[in-house]
């Protein structure tokens, strides 16, 4: 081995070896290594200025990264009692025996850092430190894949969950269940580990004391702790992005809650529904906050959780609180950001007015219905009376037509006005549905307008298709939409012309078509012909007084009760083709 002082005599020796094999002299030698050490010193100090350079940016960089990190990391719920909040939500969706949070230390070691066991006494499991090394190494086996770990056995089942943020894993979530584990929890169980790995990623930065020092630039562990800054800034960006401060300016009420069960924001209004000030709000969590709202058809807040988490539909429901003598409308919802679950939200609507004014509008229906009938009835009747009676001169007889005309026309337009009414009420369950085959209801519908069509000189012809598969629907309200259509056929067709009703069958729906030579109806007055109240005025033409405008807006509220849809296709001077199409059975 070369002693290390004698290096310099070793090199010499060489340079004049290489000088006496390649003929240079030693002066050359000299001059070369003279041109040699000044490239290679302007060479050094271009590199150093560059790397000057980029540890000033760096130093910018870690300065304002570490001010937004600490600013944005403080929290008025530690990382310990979030995850313990988490765990409570879990237990109230998963019949959980016991659930431990592990930390992955440097060392790919684990560290425990918040536990949860059941309150319902069980027995000493005589295999409890077999059982815990088990779940080790199940743990061990999640961190490294980056996925769940099962084993399952009888009536029981052992989950490991990492806690990935970042494609990084942070940590590992072990429970264990009193029953099988259901395939269906799964992104349930990740949604909430993301959650988990958040909260721990901002603990580890706020409690790690180490702070960047003006050589970090070349530190591993200045370079480790700046990507820990940079991982809590996503973690709360991901977090922020399910608060929003306008919620306080709206007059309904509204809740935001993360994964782990904390309330993310709860808005002035829904504090006033629940009873509570802003102080008290903070002790409080998602469930402390839905036990405000218990009522006799919501006592079990935790299903509603539980179903709006595992399925993603959300629950809705109306409370009435008979002794504030409020009705509330009450939905929580299931937040997603890029498809992924990260938080519920509450929303929570004041009905009371609203269900005053309803209630006022089904007396005044009421009112129409059985006040204005009374007098229309008698007034008709009377007035049936007088045309009859021959006695009576003709210009009086000519009145009481006028009468009697006038007084059917308004039963008319009541009638068909409480029809509507009655469809766009919520409570739709009133309407009967059962099998029907609607060639038999157009074929009943002609055989009944058949006087009024011949009355008008109008040929009614039936073009029914074989084998109609049956629709689901309220026969009633589909015989009056089919006769109402033929009826707007026949009022607004000349006389000695055809009106053609047909029935086909077309992919999964029914169509019933109804087809005349009328009139037509002009372009701009297409969509507007299905409005309440609305009558097509043509050209040259008064407005039609005896319609009510009420008829076609019936027809379309039936026809989308039922699941189906209505069609327009007409053409002034050559006529209309009304239809509709129901779904087959």
């Amino acid at each position: 081995m070369i002693r290390t002082k004698t290096l310099p005599y070793v090199f010499a020796s060489g340079i004049g070896i290489v000088a006496g094999v390649m003929g240079y002299s030693l002066l050359d030698l000299d001059v070369i290594a003279s041109a040699s050490l000044f490239v290679l010193t302007g060479v050094l100090c271009l590199f150093l200025i560059h790397v000057n350079r980029l540890w000033s940016i760096d130093r910018k960089l870690v300065k304002s990264l570490f001010n937004s990190s600490t600013g944005t990391g403080a929290s008025i719920i530690d990382a310990n009692s979030r995850l313990a909040s988490g765990l409570k939500l879990l237990n109230t969706v998963l019949p959980l025996n016991e659930a431990v949070v592990f930390r992955c230390d440097e060392s790919e070691g684990l560290q425990t850092v918040v536990r949860y066991k059941s309150p319902a006494p069980n027995p000493q499991d005589p295999r409890r430190n077999a059982v815990w090394r088990e779940g080790i190494k199940l743990c061990q086996r999640a961190a490294a894949r980056g996925e769940l770990a099962i084993e399952s056995g009888k009536n029981s089942s052992t989950v490991a969950v990492p806690l990935l943020h970042e494609s990084e894993t942070a940590g590992v979530l072990l429970i264990r269940l009193a029953a099988e584990f259901s395939t269906d929890d799964t992104s349930l169980l990740l949604a909430v580990g993301s959650q988990f790995a958040r909260n721990l990623e901002r603990e580890s930065f706020t409690h790690n004391a180490a702070r960047a020092s003006a050589l970090s630039f070349f530190s591993h562990t200045g370079s480790k702790r700046k990507l820990d800054a940079l991982n809590v800034l996503k973690a709360v960006t991901v977090e922020q992005r399910c608060e929003a401060s306008t919620l306080t300016h709206i007059d309904d009420g509204v809740a935001i809650a993360y994964l782990d069960g904390t309330l993310a924001i709860v808005n002035p209004a829904l504090m006033t529904f629940a009873g509570f000030s802003g102080e008290q709000v903070t002790k409080m969590d998602l469930f402390d906050l839905l036990d405000k709202f218990r009522t006799d058809v919501f006592d079990e807040p935790e299903i509603a959780v539980r179903r709006v988490l595992q399925t993603g539909v959300e629950y809705e429901g109306e409370l009435n609180f008979e002794a504030k003598s409020q009705i509330l409308n009450l939905r929580i919802s299931l937040l997603r950001n890029a498809g992924e679950p990260i938080g519920i939200a509450l929303y929570v609507k004041d009905l009371t007015a609203t269900k005053e004014y309803e209630k006022l509008k089904s007396d005044m229906i009421s009112l129409m219905s059985h006040e204005l009938r009374t007098p229309l009835t008698s007034i008709n009747g009377f007035a049936e009376l007088l045309t009859a009676d021959e006695n009576i001169p003709a210009q009086a007889r000519e009145f009481v037509s006028i009468i009697a005309n006038e007084s059917q026309r308004m039963s008319r337009m009541i009638n068909t006005f409480l029809s509507v009414t009655q469809l766009q009420r919520k409570d739709k369950q009133e309407v009967l549905k059962i099998p029907l085959r609607l060639d038999e209801v157009v074929r009943e519908t002609i055989t009944s307008l058949q006087p009024v069509a011949k009355k008008k000189r109008i040929r009614l012809i039936e073009q029914p298709a074989h084998r109609i598969p049956p629709v689901a629907a309220d026969k009633g309200l589909i015989t009056q939409a089919v006769k109402n259509l033929l009826n707007n056929a026949i009022k607004y067709s000349p006389e000695r012309t055809t009106v053609t009703v047909s029935t086909a069958l077309e992919a999964e729906s029914v169509r019933v078509c109804v087809e005349d030579r009328g009139y037509g109806i002009p372009a701009e007055a297409k969509e507007r012909v299905w409005d309440k109240f609305y009558r097509v005025v043509r050209e040259g033409q008064e407005k039609d007084e005896e319609s009510t405008g009420l008829g076609l807006s019936f027809v379309r509220e039936v026809v989308e009760q039922h699941g189906g849809r209505v069609d327009l296709d007409s053409e002034e001077g050559r006529g209309s083709r009304f239809s509709f199409t129901l779904p087959r059975l």
